[in-house]
């Protein structure tokens, strides 16, 4: 974990300018991570309401999403809920 902080502390070197870190990628909105989970937006707030799901909240009521946080989330989410039955003969 120690490899990722150090991304953060280096500032003025100009070699990082604006390449996309994981630290520096942009939130999605609650409708975005239904889309990428494959649920509704309202299974999406009461995940929050829950607190079952990673999320950010921005100046106070806005909830945002990383996609870093989410595709673990959703790994995880697709073991439990799985794709149907398997015909194995």
């Amino acid at each position: 974990m120690s490899a990722m902080h150090s991304s953060v502390a280096t500032t003025g070197s100009g070699s990082a300018s604006r390449t996309e870190s994981p630290r520096e990628e942009r939130p999605l909105t609650v409708r975005d991570a239904a889309r990428f989970l494959g649920v509704s937006a309202q299974t999406v707030y009461l995940w929050v309401e829950r607190k079952q799901i990673p999320h950010l909240r921005v100046m106070g009521r806005n909830i945002r999403f990383l996609k870093s946080d989410l595709e673990p989330f959703r790994a995880t989410f697709k073991q439990e809920v799985g794709y149907g039955t398997t015909d194995k003969a």
